[in-house]
């Protein structure tokens, strides 16, 4: 009870010294701007790394072989990031998603609309002007007395020309508030465009390589289906001469049919990377396909920067810290609500039983008049939204070191993923080699009369599957290093970002128009 009695107390001195600190605005604010209520906003200290390089970055792995990081000194990607893999189909197909990339325009329309809310938010600095006109005709009863005659009753008409003016200064900084919390949301907007933008860009990037990893999967399957073909054939020959068994031709065959089965099931996978990419760029998955084309790729050194410039390349981090930004401006409206509301009123017009007169001066009618308003009592309605804006804002604040701490968790494991994928790609050509030699000797073995067929198909399976595991290690080795391109912002930086200034910029009605 007693900490409730001093909670109320500290509330009243708080509310009674606002009030006393913003008295000698007021008659300024008449003329001027006013005074502003509400918490000043000082961007938060982001949870940051402390060592010089990141931890899974193989400047920490000088003794491993394998995919090496750019170093910490070479300039960051900057602008068309995915300029840095040296493929030209990739850059026409990323060019074609940045023009007609249907979630990209949601987003930049969103970003349009924030825009708009700024403008809205402005239009309250100025007056309200409304020009009206009336007619009117009426008749009052004729049993209304006075006191001395009967009244028969009357008919009237009235024409009517008002124009009213009216004007509510912003005195404790509300609008300028709303203006701030509208501009911050507009930088929000905008962030999550270039987020948007960053995320289309990788998952094309990403669908491009799996394509061509399926390219030479094909290609694997292909020379592994020739090559079973070629040791079936073999095994007939040895049968029909007399020197080898039946059992060796239904063994060739079964290994064959399982390499033709997976042969035909590449052509799935991807007709739906190609399917996912025509999406992408806004074209038709029925006119759009992709040549095939078998590649390996080698990721190229990407240059990932110090840990401490991470926070300054991510959308992702600049959209949490605007959020923030705008929360806190949203707090201050909240303390504007605590004051009085004074409106500035002018009205005037004409006004005439006849319209042949309504434009004479004796017609002229105005009247002039501040008034003000203070919600007295609402059942403690403004201060639990007030509450409600400070508890947002201190769920904002965690959402946005939760944003950085996952930011640097993101880097590490993109990091360790591909270098890791490059020491097992190592690992597995040398398994490929084996398999090849594993299988020649098997094969001169089974020609001279050594092993038996069986242990050629072993050999063959050996081969392919250790071919296969190669294969999707390179693919998988590319898609990381998009990951981690992502990851590190991709070629965006914090600078980008508009200004409250641009965001509240005049937008040109054209802008606006359906495309």
């Amino acid at each position: 009870m007693r900490d409730t009695m001093n909670t109320r107390h500290r509330t009243r001195r708080i509310a009674a010294l606002s009030a006393l600190s913003a008295a000698p605005c007021l008659a300024f604010s008449l003329f001027l701007a006013g005074c502003r209520v509400g918490p000043r906003y000082h961007a938060p200290a982001p949870p940051s790394a402390t060592a010089p390089n990141y931890k899974e970055s193989t400047v920490n792995f000088k003794d491993a072989d394998g995919w090496k990081v750019a170093s910490p000194q070479d300039a960051m990607i900057r602008g068309k990031w995915w300029e840095i893999f040296n493929e030209p189909e990739l850059n026409a197909l990323e060019e074609q998603l940045n023009v007609d990339n249907q979630n990209i325009k949601i987003s930049f329309n969103n970003f349009m609309a924030a825009r708009a809310l700024v403008a809205e938010a402005k239009a309250q600095y100025w007056p309200t002007i409304t020009l009206g006109a009336g007619w009117s005709r009426g008749k009052t009863s004729g049993n209304l007395r006075n006191s001395s005659t009967a009244n028969s009753g009357s008919t009237s008409t009235l024409w009517s020309l008002p124009l009213n003016v009216s004007w509510t200064p912003d005195l404790w900084g509300r609008i300028r508030n709303q203006v701030r919390s509208a501009e911050y949301g507009a930088q929000v907007s905008a962030a999550d465009l270039e987020l948007e933008k960053l995320t289309e860009q990788a998952s094309l990037a990403q669908y491009y390589f799996e394509i061509r990893g399926q390219d030479n999967l094909q290609k694997i399957l292909d020379e592994t289906v020739q090559a079973d073909q070629k040791a079936l054939d073999a095994a007939k020959g040895a049968y029909d001469a007399g020197v080898g068994d039946y059992i060796s031709v239904v063994e060739a065959q079964a290994t064959l049919k399982s390499a033709q089965s997976s042969q035909v099931n590449v052509s799935l996978l991807r007709a739906q990377y190609e399917h996912a990419i025509a999406m992408l760029v806004g074209k038709v998955a029925t006119d759009f396909s992709i040549p095939a084309r078998p590649m390996i790729y080698t990721p190229p050194a990407i240059p990932t920067g110090v840990p401490s410039q991470l926070v300054e390349r991510r959308p992702d981090v600049a959209a949490a810290e605007r959020t923030l930004a705008e929360a806190n401006a949203t707090i201050g409206i909240g303390y504007g609500a605590f004051f009085p509301q004074i409106t500035l009123g002018v009205g005037g017009g004409l006004s005439s039983s006849t319209f042949k007169h309504l434009f004479d001066v004796a017609s002229r009618t105005w009247s002039i008049g501040p008034s003000a308003s203070q919600i007295i009592f609402n059942g403690g309605l403004y201060r639990a939204e007030l509450h409600q804006y400070q508890a947002i804002y201190n769920a904002d604040l965690a959402m946005y070191r939760q944003t950085v701490l996952t930011a640097f968790q993101q880097v590490e494991d993109s990091l360790s993923a591909t270098r890791v994928y490059s020491q097992q790609i190592l690992a597995q050509g040398e398994a490929v080699k084996s398999a090849q030699e594993f299988l020649d000797l098997e094969m001169q073995r089974y020609q001279s009369g050594v092993d038996p067929f069986v242990n050629v198909l072993t050999a063959q399976t050996t081969l392919l599957n250790d071919q296969v595991t190669l294969n999707a290690l390179h693919v998988s080795e590319m898609l990381s290093s998009v990951q981690l391109i992502q990851e590190l912002g991709g070629g965006w930086d914090r600078s980008q970002l508009p200004s409250p200034e641009q965001v509240g910029a005049k937008v040109p009605n054209s802008d606006y128009t359906m495309k």
